[in-house]
C-alpha cells in the first residue's frame, strides 16, 4: 500500500511538470459559506470522446495545496470507496480570503493511468444580508458523503424551512461526526456515522426551535427523555435529527456591553473625584473663621504655650540670655502683691538630675 502511494505521488509530480496537459478549473468559494466540489471521474479517466466511462472503474484521488503536502486547514477531502466520487468540502474563514491553488492527482486503479488537475480557488466575501441566526443539527441518518451533493442539501433546507421563521436559509458548514469525536458505527445495516449541518438565516428562530434548545429540554435529555418539541418534525422521515444536540447561536451586539464596561467605572470614578474635591476645597472653614469660633481663653492659653515654647528653644541655643519671665516676682491675683521667689531660679537648671 505504501509503495502504491509513493508511485502515485511520483507519477503525479511527473504529470505536474507539463502544465499544458493539466486541466485547470476556477472556482469561487465564499467566506462563511459551505463549499463543495465533486471530483470529475470522467475527466480523470481520460477516455476518448463519445465513450462512456464504466461505473465500475475504481478511481482514487490525492489533493494538496500547491507548494504544501496537505490541504488548507479549512478544506477537507473525502471518498467512501474507489467506486464512488470524491469530494472537496469546507467553509473558508476571513483569514483565507484570496487565491489558493489545489492540485489533485487522480489514479485509475485498473489501467494505472494518472492524471493531474488544478483547482484555482478565488475566495471572496458573500453578497446579501448577514446571517446572525445560526443553528447546528446532528443528522444521525446520513454520512457526510450523502449530504454533500446539492440534492440532499437542498432537501434538508426545504424541510427545515417549515421549522424556521420565513426567510432564506443558507448552508454554512458540513462536518462529519467523526471529526467531532464520534465513534465509527458497527457494520450493521442502517448505522451511519452522522453529520453536523450548520444553517444560517437573517430571520429569527421560531418558537419551536427555541423550545428545543431551552434549559428544560436539556434537562429532559440529561434524564434520557426526548426534548420538548412543540411543532411537527418536518425533517422526518428523510432526515433523523438528534434533537438533544441542537445548538442555536444568535449574533450579539457587543457595543452596548463594551460601553457599559468602560463608562460605568469611569462615571463612578468621576463622581468620587468630584465629591472629594468638594470636601477638600469647598468645605474648608479658613483660619479667620476658625479663630472667631474659638474662645478668648483658649486662644490666650494657646498663645502662651506657643510663646513659652519659642522662649525655651532660644534658651537652648544660647545660655547668655536675660532672666526668663518665669523667674520674675510672682503676682498674687488676690492681694495684688508681687512676691519675690524663694530661690534664685536662674541658677537652677531647667531639668533637674534625677537620682
Amino acid at each position: 500500500m505504501a509503495a502504491a502511494l509513493i508511485w502515485i505521488l511520483l507519477v503525479g509530480l511527473l504529470a505536474g511538470l507539463g502544465d499544458a496537459e493539466a486541466q485547470q478549473t476556477t472556482l469561487q468559494p465564499l467566506v462563511g459559506r459551505v463549499f463543495v466540489h465533486t471530483l470529475d471521474r470522467e475527466a480523470a479517466l481520460r477516455h476518448p470522446e463519445h465513450v462512456d466511462v464504466p461505473p465500475t472503474t475504481p478511481v482514487t484521488y490525492h489533493a494538496h495545496l500547491r507548494g504544501h503536502p496537505d490541504l488548507p486547514q479549512w478544506l477537507r477531502y473525502t471518498q467512501r470507496s474507489p467506486h464512488q466520487p470524491g469530494f472537496l468540502y469546507g467553509t473558508p474563514t476571513p483569514e483565507d480570503r484570496g487565491r489558493q491553488v489545489i492540485e489533485v492527482t487522480a489514479y485509475n486503479r485498473d489501467s494505472f493511468d494518472t492524471t493531474w488537475q488544478r483547482l484555482v480557488l478565488l475566495i471572496g466575501d458573500p453578497e446579501g444580508p448577514l446571517l446572525p441566526y445560526q443553528a447546528e443539527f446532528l443528522v444521525c441518518s446520513h454520512d457526510v458523503e450523502e449530504v454533500l451533493p446539492s440534492t440532499p442539501a437542498s432537501r434538508f433546507l426545504t424541510a427545515l424551512g417549515a421549522l424556521w421563521e420565513p426567510g432564506e436559509l443558507q448552508l454554512l458548514n458540513i462536518t462529519s461526526a467523526l471529526d467531532r469525536g464520534g465513534r465509527v458505527p458497527l457494520p450493521i445495516e442502517g448505522r451511519k456515522e452522522g453529520v453536523y449541518i450548520k444553517v444560517g438565516s437573517a430571520s429569527p428562530f421560531s418558537t419551536c426551535l427555541k423550545m428545543v434548545a431551552s434549559p428544560d429540554s436539556h434537562a429532559r435529555c440529561a434524564q434520557g427523555q426526548p426534548p420538548l418539541l412543540s411543532c411537527y418534525d418536518t425533517l422526518a422521515p428523510h432526515f433523523r435529527v438528534d434533537w438533544c444536540n441542537v445548538s442555536l447561536a444568535a449574533a450579539r451586539d457587543f457595543l452596548t456591553d463594551a460601553l457599559v464596561t468602560l463608562l460605568v467605572p469611569l462615571l463612578v470614578a468621576l463622581l468620587l473625584t468630584l465629591g472629594l474635591a468638594y470636601v477638600m476645597c469647598c468645605r474648608r472653614e479658613g483660619r479667620l473663621k476658625r479663630d472667631l469660633a474659638t474662645s478668648d481663653i483658649q486662644m490666650v492659653h494657646h498663645c502662651t504655650i506657643r510663646g513659652n515654647t519659642e522662649e525655651l528653644r532660644q534658651m537652648a541655643s544660647s545660655r547668655e540670655v536675660p532672666r526668663p519671665l518665669s523667674t520674675l516676682p510672682m503676682f498674687n491675683v488676690r492681694t495684688g502683691e508681687r512676691l519675690p521667689p524663694q530661690v534664685d531660679s536662674a541658677q537652677v537648671p531647667l531639668i533637674l538630675d534625677q537620682h
